[in-house]
C-alpha cells in the first residue's frame, strides 16, 4: 500500500471532525449576502471611518489611504486561512474549535477567551458611541442644545447605553432571520450615505471649496513613503482594528446554506467591501479638505476623533448632513447587534465541549439561538460599561486601547492554526501550499509582530489616557491583566471539566490523507 497525495472527490466535505457535534442552531437561516451583511455589519465601516480617519491621517499623513491597504493585507491572509479551516471543520465556535484541533485544549481555549474578551470590550464601546450619536441626533432634529447635552448627564448616559444593549440583546436572541432583516436595512443605510459623501466630498475637491483641499497624487498608495516606522505601525494597528469583526461570516457557519463554502466566500465579499469603502472616502476625504492639522483638516486635534461630526455640514449641508449623524448611528447599533453573534456562538460552542459550563449549551427551542449565551454576553457588556463608567473615564478608555492586542492574539493564533492543522496537504498542490500553508502563515506572523510591539509600546505611561499603574502604563496592565485573568478562568475551569482539558471530547488532529493502492 502506498499513500497518494489525492483530493478527495468532494472538496468540500468536512473531514475529521467525527468528534464536532452539533449545536442545534437554525440550519439554512442565512445566505451568502446575508452573511457578507453580517460581517460588513460587525465591522460598522462609518463608525470606524469616523473614529480613525482622523487619527490615521495624525499618524501617517497622505499615505492613509496606502495604510488602509497595508492593514487590509494581514487581514485577507487571515481570511484565506478562516476559508481553509471551514471547510474543513465547520463550527459555530471558529476560532476556538480550530485551534483546540491544531494546538489542543490549552491554546484552544486561550484563542477563545482572547475573542470573548475582545469582543465584550468591543460591545461596550460600540453601546457607548450608539449612546452619544442618539442624543446628537436628537439635539440636531430638535434644535436644542440642552438635548444633545443630555449624553453628558452620567446617569441618563449609562440608562440611554443599556437600553440599547437590552435591545440589541432581544434582537440577537429572536434568531438569524430577525437578525438579517435589520442588517440589510442599517447596512444598505451607511453603503449609501457613504457613496453621497464621497461623491459630495470630490465634488468639493473638484471646485477647490476648502483652502486645506491636495490634489489626489497616487503617491498616496505607498506605504515606504511615511516617515518613521513608529509612525507607520501606529498607523497599521489603526487600520487593523478597522476591519475586525469581519470573521462573524464563519461563527454563522451551523447556520449558513452551504456550510463548507459560503462562510468563506462571504468573508471575503466583506473585505472587499471594506477595503473599497475605506479607500473611497479617505482619498475623498483627503481631496476635499487634505490631512493637516489645521481648519477641516483631517488631523485637527480638535476633531480627529469624530471626523464626520466635523465635515458632515460643511461638504454635505446642513439637510443632508443629518443623514452622516443617522448613517454613524446606525453603524454603531448594526454593528452592536451583530457582534453578539461570535461570542454567543463561542460561548456555546465552548459549552458544548466541556470547556465551559454545561448551561451555556442551551439552545432556544423556538428561535434555534444560543439564547443563554447571548443573554450573558448582553449582561456583561452592561455591567462592563457601566462599572468602567462610574469608576474613571480613563480606565474605559485605555480597556479600549488594549483591544488591539486581544485582536492580534486571536486572529494570529487562528492563522497559524491553519498551517499546523494541513501541514500534510501542504504538498499535494500549489493551491493547498499557498491558501493553507504559506498566506496564513505570513498572515499569522504580520499580526503576531504588531502584537509585540503593541506590548512593547504600552508599556510606556504615554500609551492611552497616559495614566499608570506603578510607573507602568494602565493600558499594559489591561491587556496584559485580561490575558492572565483567561488563565486563571481556563485553570479553574480545568479542575470541575478535565474530560475537554485531557482532549477527550474535541481532539487534536489532523486532516487524514486519502490512501490507495
Amino acid at each position: 500500500m502506498t499513500q497518494l497525495d489525492v483530493r478527495p472527490a468532494a472538496e468540500d466535505t468536512a473531514r475529521d471532525v467525527t468528534d464536532v457535534r452539533g449545536k442545534g442552531l437554525g440550519k439554512g437561516s442565512v445566505g451568502l449576502v446575508g452573511s457578507a451583511v453580517i460581517g460588513i455589519s460587525t465591522v460598522a465601516p462609518v463608525y470606524c471611518l469616523t473614529s480613525t480617519l482622523g487619527s490615521t491621517a495624525g499618524e501617517v499623513g497622505v499615505q492613509m489611504p496606502a495604510v488602509f491597504l497595508a492593514g487590509f493585507l494581514p487581514m485577507l491572509l487571515v481570511a484565506f486561512a478562516y476559508r481553509e479551516l471551514n471547510k474543513a471543520v465547520p463550527d459555530c465556535g471558529t476560532s476556538f474549535t480550530w485551534t483546540v484541533k491544531a494546538f489542543g485544549p490549552r491554546i484552544g481555549w486561550m484563542c477563545g477567551w482572547g475573542l470573548v474578551i475582545a469582543t465584550i470590550i468591543v460591545l461596550s464601546n460600540l453601546a457607548g458611541v450608539a449612546t452619544s450619536y442618539f442624543w446628537l441626533l436628537a439635539g440636531e432634529i430638535t434644535g436644542s442644545e440642552s438635548v444633545a447635552a443630555l449624553d453628558d448627564n452620567k446617569l441618563v448616559h449609562i440608562a440611554t447605553c443599556l437600553t440599547l444593549i437590552a435591545v440589541a440583546t432581544a434582537i440577537s436572541y429572536r434568531g438569524m432571520t430577525a437578525t438579517k432583516g435589520v442588517q440589510y436595512a442599517l447596512v444598505g443605510l451607511q453603503l449609501v450615505v457613504l457613496a453621497v459623501f464621497v461623491a459630495m466630498a470630490l465634488q468639493k475637491a473638484s471646485a477647490g471649496s476648502f483652502d486645506t483641499g491636495l490634489d489626489f497624487s497616487w503617491e498616496w498608495m505607498n506605504p515606504f513613503a511615511v516617515e518613521s516606522m513608529a509612525a507607520f505601525t501606529a498607523g497599521l494597528s489603526l487600520s487593523i482594528f478597522m476591519y475586525w469583526g469581519w470573521d462573524a461570516c464563519l461563527a454563522t457557519n451551523e447556520e449558513t446554506t452551504g456550510s463548507a463554502k459560503t462562510p468563506g466566500r462571504a468573508s471575503l465579499i466583506a473585505m472587499v467591501v471594506l477595503v473599497g469603502s475605506y479607500l473611497a472616502t479617505g482619498i475623498a476625504a483627503q481631496m476635499a479638505v487634505g490631512s493637516g492639522d489645521k481648519g477641516l483638516g483631517l488631523a485637527n486635534p480638535e476633531t480627529s476623533d469624530n471626523v464626520f461630526a466635523a465635515l458632515a455640514g460643511p461638504v454635505m449641508g446642513p439637510a443632508l448632513g443629518v443623514l452622516l449623524f443617522v448613517a454613524v448611528l446606525a453603524s454603531a447599533a448594526a454593528s452592536l447587534q451583530t457582534t453578539f453573534i461570535p461570542v454567543a456562538r463561542t460561548v456555546l460552542a465552548m459549552s458544548t465541549y466541556e470547556a465551559l459550563p454545561p448551561a451555556y449549551a442551551k439552545v432556544h427551542p423556538k428561535f434555534k439561538t444560543p439564547g443563554r449565551a447571548t443573554v450573558m454576553a448582553g449582561v456583561a457588556t452592561g455591567a462592563f460599561y457601566t462599572v468602567m463608567t462610574l469608576v474613571s473615564e480613563n480606565v474605559l478608555t485605555d480597556t479600549i486601547f488594549a483591544l488591539g492586542l486581544m485582536i492580534c492574539f486571536y486572529y494570529s493564533l487562528t492563522a497559524f492554526a491553519c498551517a499546523w492543522y494541513f501541514r500534510a496537504e501542504l504538498r499535494r498542490s500549489a493551491r493547498d501550499l499557498f491558501f493553507k500553508g504559506v498566506f496564513p502563515l505570513l498572515g499569522g506572523i504580520l499580526l503576531a509582530a504588531v502584537f509585540l510591539k503593541t506590548l512593547v509600546d504600552m508599556w510606556d505611561p504615554a500609551y492611552g489616557s497616559g495614566s499608570t499603574v506603578l510607573g507602568v502604563g494602565s493600558v499594559f496592565v489591561i491587556g496584559v491583566g485580561l490575558l492572565v485573568l483567561g488563565l486563571g478562568v481556563m485553570f479553574v475551569t480545568e479542575r470541575r471539566s478535565p474530560a475537554f482539558f485531557r482532549g477527550e471530547v474535541l481532539t487534536k488532529s489532523t486532516p487524514a490523507l486519502v490512501v490507495e493502492d
